[in-house]
């Protein structure tokens, strides 16, 4: 069952407003969808209902609620993370990405972020079917490097820092996504092998670095 735009903010406010303490910054656009038709529509779904003058989600409206919450949290990250979204950018913009992560390939952002917890403001994001079966089979497709083990090898996915020094520092490096790499050791410094050439580098730029793992590691 397909939601408007509006429905669906409603939806995740009406689930910030029970489940979490603090308002996210970015409130009161969700607040701003509380018009009487997007209302009006969740009534005849079913998924919310009026208690003493009060919103309140159903059981049904709660789990749409949560995959809609999800839905939009997995945008932030994917903003943030891969695209380097500037902040006064990004909630607006995960407003509009968000409607288009539908089941399939909203799984798919998630395991290319590697099942993330929580969205950049702070906020837990609901975990899905990917997040659960990760957790069991211990299936990992893309993880930073310090979360490599020794001789384990893979392709760069991708660079995750705000820092243009250090996103200078490793493209000098030639440690460019694409780039086939090769952890060898992670102590007392991460060392690693790319084009035959090997680097230490701290923790905090082994966590900047993502990795798609080769198929049979991962």
């Amino acid at each position: 069952m397909a939601l408007n735009r509006d429905a669906e903010h409603i939806l995740e406010l009406l689930w910030i407003r029970k489940h979490e303490k603090g308002d996210p910054p970015y409130l009161h656009l969700l607040e701003a969808s509380m018009t009487k038709d997007a209302l009006q529509e969740l009534l005849e779904q079913g998924l919310i209902v009026q208690v003493n003058g009060e919103w309140q989600l159903t059981e049904k409206g709660e789990e749409f609620a949560r995959v809609a919450l999800r839905r939009r949290r997995l945008a932030e990250r994917l903003l943030v993370d891969l695209l380097q979204t500037a902040d006064n950018l990004l909630d607006e913009t995960a407003c509009s990405i968000e409607h288009i992560l539908h089941e399939g390939l909203e799984e798919a952002v998630c395991t290319l972020l590697g099942h993330p917890r929580f969205c950049p403001h702070g906020g837990e994001i609901p975990p899905g079917k990917c997040c659960e079966e990760a957790q069991r089979t211990g299936f990992r497709l893309i993880v930073p490097l310090s979360e490599m083990q020794p001789n384990e090898t893979g392709r760069i996915a991708y660079i995750q820092t705000k820092d243009t020094t250090v996103m200078q520092k490793l493209m000098a490096m030639g440690i460019l996504p694409g780039e086939p790499i090769r952890l060898i050791r992670r102590s007392p410094s991460f060392v690693f092998e790319v084009q035959h050439t090997q680097y230490a580098v701290d923790s905090d730029i082994a966590d900047c670095i993502y990795v798609r793992l080769t198929p049979n590691q991962s």
